[in-house]
């Protein structure tokens, strides 16, 4: 029986992660030389190369990226193992890369966040705030947090929480420009972009089941939904955003929802992890956390699934 060479699978995936041969053999506490050899090892044994070398720039080939997930799943369940046997001795300790959209992570993710680390200070999180889809595989992320309808793929998600959302727009801009009360209407306002979604299309289910769609113009657009909310108490126009985002301005009649017997397509909170069952005990204390902290945080009213599949 020939073995896998599982160091060099380790070595493939600490480069492929830091995109480095240096900076690889300096996370693992090796030199330069043993990560080259492995490398080379591994290349010689699957008869292909993984990695295009030149004096300035390393990039994986074709065989290299198609590979490369199983190599990150190797070195993970290879270090969730090893933490699980020691964890009985010891409380887990290590580095946690979570991602998040921004306006939920600051509002919401870095508070819960200095209360676990408060409660294990032996853990490290390396937060990413973006409202971009984010490769969680591809960038080594633990955890992530999305706010979307996801569709099939091979990650691991948890529902969390219903996300409610609606069209605002400040009282001013509708005493200016009159108030739409069917969303085909919207297409003679102006309406804020949220440049993360490809279709500027609105999609709307309104009484007894009717739909609407309309593709909406105006003049912002940004990748981030809290950015939109001066503009939009300044009258600029008209915005769908989630209710964390404009809540406290709709309580202080910033902001005012129109539209109201029409709903937004259903999204929801997720928590993503990858497809590998086994994960360090770290990771599996943040996972248990968020998923307390987070259940139902957006929706009181929804009791959420849990786990319900392989979604993305």
């Amino acid at each position: 029986m020939h073995l896998p060479d599982f160091e060099a699978w380790a070595m493939f995936a600490c480069v492929v992660e830091h995109r480095s041969f240096s900076a690889a053999a300096q996370t693992l506490g090796v030199s330069k030389a043993t990560v080259s050899k492995a490398i080379s090892r591994l290349e010689a044994r699957l008869g292909t190369a993984l990695f295009h070398r030149t004096s300035r720039r390393l990039t994986l080939t074709d065989s290299g990226r198609a590979l490369a997930e199983q190599a990150q799943r190797i070195l993970a369940e290879g270090q969730a193992a090893e933490e699980q046997a020691l964890e009985s001795a010891r409380a887990p300790t290590g580095l946690v890369r979570l991602a998040a959209p921004m306006t939920f992570g600051v509002r919401h993710v870095a508070p819960a966040l200095a209360d676990f680390m408060l409660a294990h200070p032996g853990i490290e999180v390396d937060l990413h705030l973006s409202d971009a889809r984010v490769d969680i595989v591809a960038e080594g992320i633990d955890i992530a947090l999305r706010i979307a309808d996801l569709p099939d793929s091979s990650l691991r998600a948890r529902r969390l929480s219903a996300v409610s959302s609606h069209v605002v727009a400040s009282p001013g801009y509708l005493e200016r420009h009159g108030t739409p009360t069917h969303p085909a209407q919207l297409a003679d306002h102006a309406c804020f972009g949220y440049t993360n979604i490809a279709n500027p299309t609105w999609t709307f289910q309104g009484p007894g089941g009717e739909q609407a769609a309309v593709r909406v113009v105006g003049p912002l657009s940004t990748n981030n939904g809290e950015a939109m909310v001066p503009a939009l108490k300044a009258g600029v126009g008209i915005a769908r955003l989630p209710d964390f985002i404009v809540d406290p301005e709709i309580k202080k009649g910033e902001l005012v929802k129109i539209l109201n017997d029409w709903r937004a397509p259903p999204v929801a909170l997720h928590l993503l992890t990858p497809p590998s069952a086994r994960r360090p005990a770290r990771v599996e204390l943040l996972i248990s956390w968020l998923s307390e902290r987070f259940r139902n945080i957006c929706d009181p009213g929804d009791t959420g699934p849990g786990f319900r599949g392989t979604v993305d």
